[in-house]
């Protein structure tokens, strides 16, 4: 007789553990659908919109820093062309693995000419200046003897320009190159930035003499 709530109570263990497994089968269900769904919508912005980029380096001082993190755009250069002002995310054909960050100059079509410390844009018609001091300051040269006819193709420029290794070195970029441009800056929080291209057309462009 005393074996009676023994028996009872080995039963009621095991339906304890079969019970506690069935809910750890369905928490860990749980979690899977969660993970997949999140991968499902991560995933296509991660590699199709929006994309993270690091910078490494002091090339783009003084309006990007080394350690900054950006939002890169790579959706909008599927609808439009890249844009003189753009500040750009690219790779280079020789080396895939590594991406750079620099700001383009120069557009398909025009022919690029850096002289005097100045860079010198010519459209078929007429010949200006790129007149940059609203966000590289008013001392800034760009050194070097360039001079590029671009077809298909864009001339980019680090915004430090005597320590940036760019355009002048390795060429201008086809648009296959460029991953995207940069909209936001993220961290650190107290330079928060959404990015806007520089009115080139209306301010940033005087004529050549």
């Amino acid at each position: 007789m005393k074996s009676g709530p023994t028996i009872f109570l080995a039963k009621f263990k095991n339906s304890v553990i079969v019970i506690s497994m069935k809910n750890t089968l369905l928490f860990l269900w749980e979690i899977i659908k969660i993970v997949f769904i999140a991968l499902l919508i991560v995933l296509p912005i991660r590699y199709f919109i929006f994309q993270p980029f690091i910078v490494v380096g002091s090339s783009m001082e003084p309006n990007f820093y080394h350690g900054d993190y950006l939002i890169v755009d790579r959706l909008s250069y599927r609808f439009r062309e890249p844009q003189r002002g753009d500040i750009i995310v690219f790779k280079l054909s020789n080396n895939f693995n590594r991406r750079y960050i620099k700001r383009i100059v120069g557009l398909p079509g025009e022919t690029i000419e850096i002289k005097d410390g100045q860079v010198i844009v010519f459209d078929g018609q007429n010949k200006k200046i790129l007149n940059e001091v609203n966000f590289l300051g008013l001392k800034t040269q760009t050194m070097g003897n360039v001079k590029n006819t671009l077809e298909n193709e864009f001339f980019v420029l680090g915004d430090n320009r005597n320590v940036s290794s760019d355009s002048r070195q390795f060429g201008p970029l086809y648009k296959e190159n460029i991953i995207g441009r940069v909209v936001f800056r993220l961290w650190p929080f107290d330079a928060l930035t959404k990015f806007k291209v520089p009115e080139f057309s209306k301010t940033i462009i005087k004529n050549y003499e």
